[in-house]
This record gives structure tokens, sequence and C-alpha cells, in this order.
């Protein structure tokens, strides 16, 4: 039998065990996938001794700061500064740890659906390790992209700097903060809702609520919206191929 599992913390909202559990039944497929809510990235290491692992994704808070204990990098992770999957390929008595992010693969063909021609500019709410998956991503469809976070600098906007003036230049905006994921539904991004038209998308990550705080108020003023759950079953799907090769 094959071990897989997620690293991050907290886990509660995960939906990983349950989509691989069924997908290795289906498929019949012998692995095992389990949730490892690790409190320190530090941690890492300790698990590695205790399970016998072929795979593992990563999410909040660790896709940046698992780099450290990573061998190698793939192409796509190295340029985005961020993983989600790591692959572990065993030769006689060594053990490589081979990062890769299937985050842009999944929301690039998720987000395609929804671009339009005036889609040209957007805001990542939030500067963790999903939102350079994002960026990449946007960058590679020709979207440019400006970071938002609660503390400005040269390169940052700061909650407070949204205006209708930018919102009218930023027809996409991307949430990739956990602000409204459950159990925290009654939480959103502090944008000016009331400057959002017809012409925006509201991408939220967040997969649980199937509609986030975020969305509804989007959808109150008129945006398209649209959550993570599509990304995630395409990240999934590619972690899936990643680890098979």
């Amino acid at each position: 039998m094959r071990y897989f599992g997620l690293i991050g913390y907290p886990l509660g909202h995960s939906f990983s065990k349950s989509y691989f559990t069924a997908f290795f039944e289906n498929n019949n497929i012998d692995a095992c996938y389990d949730l490892y809510p690790i409190e320190n990235i530090n941690k890492l290491p300790e698990l590695l001794q205790t399970v016998e692992l072929t795979g593992l994704n990563v999410t909040i808070p660790y896709k940046e700061k698992v780099i450290p204990f990573l061998d190698e990098l793939d192409e796509t992770a190295s340029a985005i500064g961020a993983v989600n999957v790591i692959k572990f390929t065993r030769n006689a008595d060594k053990t490589i740890l081979k990062g890769y992010n299937s985050d842009t693969i999944g929301f690039e063909n998720a987000i395609r659906p929804f671009l339009k021609p005036h889609h040209r500019r957007a805001l990542i709410l939030g500067t963790g390790g999903a939102s350079k998956a994002i960026v990449y991503t946007l960058k590679k469809l020709g979207i440019d992209t400006s970071y938002v976070s609660r503390n400005a600098s040269a390169d940052i906007l700061c909650y407070e700097d949204l205006n209708k003036e930018t919102l009218n230049k930023h027809s996409l905006i991307i949430n990739t903060t956990p602000l409204g994921m459950y159990p925290k539904t009654d939480a959103c991004p502090a944008i000016p809702y009331q400057f959002l038209t017809p012409d925006h998308v509201l991408y939220d990550l967040v997969y649980r609520p199937e509609e986030t705080l975020f969305m509804k108020k989007g959808k109150e003023n008129g945006a398209v919206t649209v959550n993570g759950l599509e990304m995630l079953y395409g990240q999934a799907i590619a972690s899936w191929q990643i680890w098979a090769e």
C-alpha cells in the first residue's frame, strides 16, 4: 500500500481525505490518504520518520515554509516560490523530496471560462503561498496583477487604498486569504463592494462554504462570483498525475 496525505494547520476544512479515499476506491488503487495537521513546519522531519510516504499535498500556512525541507523543485514551483505537492522518490537508502505546484493548473482551468477581453488587471487579496500561484498563472494569461494586504509597501496596496478608481481599473478580484472559510463564515476581505459592477469577476479560493460572504457581497453588487471548488478538484487531479508519473 502507498501512503499519501496533507500537511497544514489547521486541517478541519480540508476535503482532501474524502476526495482521495473515494478516488482510490473507485480506481482500485491500493493507497491511503490521511491528514497530518502539524502545528509547526519544523515537525515535518518527525512526521517523515513516522510514515513512509509516497506523496504529500501542502496547504496553508506551509506552501512557502516547506521549501527548505525539500531536495528539489520543479521549474514551475521554483518560479512561483510555493509548493503544494511533494513527490517522494526512493533510491536505495536515499529518499528524494521534490516539490511541485499544481495550484496553477487548477486555477488556470477554473478561471478561463470566466475571462473576457476587459479582464486585463487583477487585484490579488493576500500575499501567501496560494497568491503566488495565482499571480504566476494570471501573468501567463497576460493579466496584470496587484497585491492587496493589510500592510502597504512599495509593491503592495493596503485595503484602505482601495476606492472606486482602483476597482474600475481592476475588474478581476481574487481572494487568496482564508477569510470566510468555515467555521468563521462571517468574515470577508474589506474591499469597497459598493463599487463593483457586472463587469467584475470575484474569485474566492475558499470553497467551504460554497458561497462565502465575499461572494455574497459581490453578487449583491452585480459581480460574477466563483468559488474555489473547481480549482481544488483540478489541483487534486494534477497532484495524482505527479505522484503517478
